[in-house]
């Protein structure tokens, strides 16, 4: 079966449904980072940067009309792992959007990027993404036993996130 989405580069038209998600209290209200002090200009830089990053790769999730519907990304690609991430707008909740979404950018970092491990977390206040994660059988472990990801991890998340976090991986 044909998807109704697509995995693309980011691209300058896609900044005001950036920050649409953004501004949605709806959508960030449990996510680690302050989005809704977000610009129009803060999104377009993201767009920028994103073109031509070894470290993260971003890319826009978009319907068969090349509407943005989210972005799905893979940072701090390095020693073989990367972290795992994904937004998407409200009107794309409940679609299958993010399953494919996941699903594909998963696919592309064991096959393109020759990755072995896939890792990410999430609050358990964020009890949408918790039931996501946990309806799509994905594979829940202690962040002590992911010694390459811990490490990793120190730079981006507290001592305390890193111990109350839910963590996630997929291994090749």
């Amino acid at each position: 079966m044909k998807s109704k989405y697509f995995l693309r580069e980011l691209k300058e038209k896609d900044a005001p449904f950036m920050l649409e998600w953004m501004h949605d209290e709806d959508v960030i209200h449990d996510l680690q980072n302050n989005f809704a002090k977000k610009t129009i200009e803060d999104c377009l830089l993201f767009i920028k940067k994103a073109k031509g990053n070894r470290e993260d790769l971003h890319l826009a999730i978009v319907d068969m009309n090349d509407e943005y519907m989210g972005t799905t990304s893979l940072k701090h690609i390095s020693d073989k792992t990367a972290e795992f991430a994904i937004t998407i707008r409200e009107k794309a909740m409940g679609t299958g959007c993010s399953r494919f979404a996941m699903k594909e950018i998963i696919e592309l970092a064991f096959r393109e990027l020759d990755l072995v491990e896939v890792y990410w977390c999430v609050s358990p206040k964020n009890q949408r993404a918790v039931r996501f994660y946990e309806k799509n059988e994905y594979e829940r472990i202690p962040i002590s036993e992911m010694i390459v990801t811990k490490a990793k991890c120190m730079q981006s998340y507290s001592e305390k996130q890193m111990d109350e976090y839910i963590w996630y991986h997929v291994v090749r």
